[in-house]
């Protein structure tokens, strides 16, 4: 299990990792924006986890004879999820450095102008924008941003290890394939 654990969640977490490298120059050109990055983000964690399915199928097929129980195949998605999450909030540690050198400001601008848009007075705006600058001090501790960044992917990688736990325990779903000779 630790060898498919490992093998899956390292390529996971290199695919949603490297939407950072491309995603840059995107977001430098304004394809990507603050309002679309998001779903950019959270689509690229969907396909990347997807590798759950497919790790957890395989050690149901290869190693338990196509019989796996859902804590099993949860377990299974969760080291999955942990490993990728780790790659994932290493490379936004790296990209952060590299690539995305000032987006702490940037995104600062962006929201604080979105503030001012809605704040209905002045209480509310002083309020919401001591929030954004406290957020903004607090994201430059390279732990808390890490800590950060790991919630942004694991949640969505607790949700398709329920998923796939739920299906894959079922024999009958997808079941290994008889080869004959």
């Amino acid at each position: 299990m630790k060898k498919i654990v490992i093998i899956y969640g390292l390529i996971a977490g290199i695919i949603v990792g490297a939407t950072f490298f491309i995603g840059a120059p995107l977001f430098d050109q304004g394809i990507i924006t603050f309002d679309n990055g998001m779903w950019v983000g959270y689509t690229s964690m969907i396909i990347a986890l997807s590798l759950i399915f497919f790790g957890v199928k395989n050690y149901r097929d290869n190693k338990l004879q196509g019989i796996i129980s859902f804590g099993t195949a949860f377990k299974m998605g969760l080291l999955i999820t942990g490993v990728a999450s780790v790659v994932y909030a290493l490379s936004w540690e790296v990209a952060y450095r590299t690539v995305s050198k000032g987006y702490s400001e940037a995104m600062y601008t962006h929201e604080l102008s979105k503030i001012k848009e809605n704040s209905k007075n002045e209480t509310e705006l002083q309020e919401q924008t001591q929030r954004m600058e406290d957020f903004k001090v607090m994201y430059e501790n390279p732990l808390i941003r890490f800590g950060i960044t790991l919630m942004e992917i694991f949640p969505v990688g607790l949700l398709i290890s329920l998923i796939v736990a739920g299906l894959l325990r079922k024999k009958e779903f997808l079941p290994p394939s008889q080869a004959t000779h």
